[in-house]
């Protein structure tokens, strides 16, 4: 009796990892506002998703004082889809805050927790940390946008900070907007010393292929501005499979990939040679065939061939990457990405990373 006690545990130990659950991760843990005037309210937007098997149910969401107010995605997240958990910071008194916000799910383990930094000051006259980068005279706190990964007929939102530097009257405008993208102006002019913002909304309705799209807007510095290189602000982002509406039974026969390397270094090869080609294999462990949609380079010293792009179960394919010294981009030599999008539920999107600088 004493042995077939110790069997069913033994047993119960191996099957309860494999039922169905909710998994809650953010875009960031801990994000830092850097400088903030006194009594002026700010806000920041946590995107959640749920990269478990089981829809998420945030029940609570608490803040660690009473100058922080918190809202979030009160229905149920299914696998693979996004919310958000949004908290309002009012400042009371000056100087450096560090707050938390901790989130009630039906995820393990059931609390999960957030936190927020930075400054309270009463006047912000020193903008190099909050917005460290310049087109023209005006400060903006980012060089390119990068939405969070989607799918489609999600919308998403991103946030350009900027403030105007010049002596003059300030209208920010961004130009040659993408189709899909609209943005709204937190103010139509903006005098000398002050700070404002464009949040830009992403329809991805409006976007019919899967992968990465990488598009271009341009910042005015002055009325009647032309676009240029020097006030272009790059937005990217990568739109992945719809596996929100596959049952639990279809999820359990789906295929699932395995790659050999998604990393690797080539600093001291390419140090010796002009070209240098590595091999990854491919294998397909799940129980239906592995389809790789699309295989995407951005660098155009990187050449990929795909041996085949239906995997069968049990079986593997080779992708070679080759790297070609003399077309680097100088601004793009040092970390490249090769991007895979397949039908993995658990993997729609693979990364394989090659450094080619010592760091």
């Amino acid at each position: 009796m004493k042995i077939r006690s110790i069997i069913l545990y033994s047993l119960l130990l191996f099957v309860t990892p494999i039922f169905a659950q909710p998994r809650i991760s953010s875009n960031t843990e801990k994000f830092n506002f850097g400088r903030i005037e006194w009594k002026k309210a700010v806000k920041v937007e946590y995107v959640i998703t749920n990269t478990g098997d089981k829809p998420l149910v945030m029940s609570n969401v608490t803040t660690s004082c009473s100058c922080t107010v918190a809202d979030w995605t009160k229905t149920p997240i299914n696998p693979g889809d996004k919310g958000t958990v949004v908290a309002t910071y009012d400042a009371k008194t000056l100087g450096h805050f560090d707050k938390e916000i901790c989130i009630y799910s039906n995820a393990i383990p059931h609390l999960a927790y957030l936190t927020f930094t930075g400054e309270v000051v009463r006047e912000v006259n020193d903008y190099s940390k909050s917005h460290p980068f310049k087109i023209g005279n005006i400060g903006i706190d980012k060089t390119s946008i990068e939405f969070p990964d989607s799918k489609q007929g999600d919308k998403l939102t991103a946030i350009l900070n900027i403030v105007n530097l010049s002596d003059r009257p300030y209208e920010p405008i961004l130009m040659h907007l993408p189709s899909y993208v609209t943005i709204k102006r937190s103010s139509d002019v903006l005098l000398k010393g002050q700070r404002g913002s464009i949040q830009l909304t992403l329809d991805t309705k409006q976007i019919n292929d899967v992968g990465l799209t990488q598009s271009s807007v341009y910042l005015s510095r002055f009325n009647g501005d032309k676009v240029s290189s020097e006030n272009e602000i790059p937005i990217s982002f990568v739109l992945l499979p719809d596996f929100s509406k596959m049952t639990k039974e279809e999820r359990s026969k789906a295929p699932t990939i395995h790659l050999s390397s998604t990393s690797f270094n080539l600093s001291n090869e390419l140090a010796k040679e002009d070209k240098v080609t590595k091999v990854i294999n491919i294998f397909n462990s799940g129980k239906s065939p592995l389809i790789i949609t699309k295989v995407q380079v951005f660098n155009t010293a990187i050449g990929v061939a795909l041996h085949k792009k239906t995997i069968s179960p049990a079986e593997s394919t080779v992708l070679k990457i080759t790297v070609h010294k003399k077309d680097f981009n100088n601004k793009d030599n040092n970390k490249i990405k090769v991007l895979m999008i397949t039908n993995d539920p658990s993997q729609p999107k693979v990364e394989i990373n090659i450094q080619t600088k010592k760091q």
